[in-house]
């Protein structure tokens, strides 16, 4: 790990060739899922709950699809767990996702509550939640843990509407969403060889289309053409995908029909299921083109940024503390310079935010499994927010880099790859337990009209 500053060059650099994307990794099977289940009942046991009651929508899917490989299309969707080992799941669909409910392994009891169905359509075939809740066993004694999107300090404050939680009734109830998405416990923040293999394909794709859009920006081309190189290959994404750029770019935009002028801030995002590749930079060819008022963004704001990024990465390790990862980015980039608001990088899932171990006064640390996004936003009242270097790196102890080196030598050996790229040539040597899964790991570009001038660290 990088204790002291590097001094960072800019220059041209070859871009690595990891080949395509590798093939698609399958979704999870009904053993893995089942074994998710089994571990949400046993969380659930150790915290005296009867019941669970897990919420998704087509925003809000992660946690449900974790537990089921369903993910709710058009409508809302509730499965309820019972605590014991011997028990069938119920889930719950309106009358669009019964037929989608197909794409889960799983042998689930299935009933159709119509209220979760888009408005006007029918309604007549429903009985009332509070009756099918009470079939389930919830009453008085219960202790009903809520699943939704979100947890707070306050367990009595619950994120699932309103209108299911008056139907759990006066039994005890509680915010259970941190049993599968706090960093430090949470189920859903560790995965396993086949999701970090499919996160490697994600990442694949999403670095291609990125790596395809800057080759292809010039001034005069338009938001939706440059983002269309992105090839889009249907898969679900994790996040909306963003460009923008010029003089009326409005952060987090989607392509909006404007077209790339010289001399502006530009960035993009492209994302799917457990991947976002971000880059910013400027929509100029070299550092003399940089208009006046900021010509000094190489030295004073993007060189700062790559090197923190670069001893940040280098630190990353199972068993990082989240507060000393926090503490390389809060004491390299001043607030008052950089103004890096956010979390110093955060874990991904099906979601692009997962929930972050990284902040300051952390007392977590990372652990074997973890996905994370190497996503560190710097602000600046003079150049804005015309950097990042944003990808996901997997977390991985001994016996988890065996089992993808076995069950996914190829996403292992372009990996390897990717870290011998990152060593030699950009001067960022990652600990053994860090896997790079996307192909442009560590590159970035600050001057989009020639993406090929890159930053590197001097070891």
């Amino acid at each position: 790990m990088a204790s002291t500053k590097r001094a960072v060059l800019v220059r041209d650099l070859p871009w690595p060739d990891y080949g395509p994307p590798g093939e698609y990794v399958p979704a999870a099977s009904a053993a893995e899922l089942e074994a998710n289940l089994e571990r949400l009942r046993a969380a659930m046991r150790d915290r005296g709950l009867t019941h669970a009651l897990v919420y998704g929508d087509r925003e809000h899917f992660g946690n449900l699809h974790y537990l089921t490989g369903f993910d709710p299309r058009f409508e809302e969707a509730l499965l309820v767990l019972k605590a014991g080992d011997d028990n069938t799941p119920l889930i719950l669909v309106g009358n669009e996702c019964q037929a989608y409910l197909a794409i889960s392994p799983l042998r689930l009891r299935v009933e159709r509550y119509q209220y979760f169905s888009l408005l006007d359509q029918p309604r007549e075939a429903s009985r009332p939640l509070q009756d099918i809740l009470r079939g389930e066993g919830i009453d008085n004694s219960s202790k009903v843990g809520c699943i939704g999107w979100k947890y707070y300090a306050e367990p009595s404050q619950i994120d699932l509407p309103a209108y299911i939680v008056d139907a759990i009734g006066g039994t005890s109830k509680i915010n259970a969403t941190d049993l599968l998405m706090h960093p430090g416990y949470g189920l859903r923040t560790r995965a396993n060889a086949r999701e970090i293999a499919f996160s490697e394909y994600t990442n694949g794709l999403a670095a291609t289309g990125m790596a395809n859009l800057l080759r292809a920006t010039q001034v005069g081309a338009s938001e939706f053409d440059l983002l269309s190189k992105a090839g889009y290959n249907g898969l679900p994404q994790s996040c909306y995908w963003g460009l923008k750029t010029g003089p009326k770019r409005v952060s987090l935009s989607s392509p909006r029909g404007l077209t790339v002028e010289h001399g502006y801030p530009i960035s993009a995002n492209i994302a799917y299921w457990s991947a976002n590749c971000c880059r910013a930079g400027w929509s100029v060819a070299s550092e003399t083109e940089l208009p006046s008022n900021v010509s000094g963004y190489v030295t004073d704001f993007a060189a700062p940024y790559v090197e923190a990024c670069g001893a940040w990465l280098e630190a990353l390790a199972p068993g990082a503390g989240g507060n000393m990862l926090h503490q390389i980015v809060a004491d390299r980039l001043p607030f008052e310079s950089f103004g890096v608001y956010l979390n110093a990088g955060h874990l991904i899932h099906n979601e692009e935010w997962l929930s972050s171990p990284v902040y300051a006064g952390s007392s977590l640390a990372l652990r074997s499994g973890m996905l994370l996004q190497s996503d560190i936003i710097p602000g600046s009242k003079t150049y804005g927010s015309s950097m990042r270097m944003e990808d996901t790196y997997a977390v991985a102890d001994e016996a988890l880099l065996a089992g993808i080196e076995a069950e996914y030598p190829d996403c292992y050996k372009r990996s390897n790859s990717r870290r011998e790229f990152l060593r030699d040539v950009l001067g960022i040597e990652l600990q053994r337990g860090i896997l790079p899964l996307s192909n442009l790991a560590g590159l970035v570009t600050p001057f989009w009209l020639r993406p090929e001038t890159s930053f590197a660290l001097v070891r």
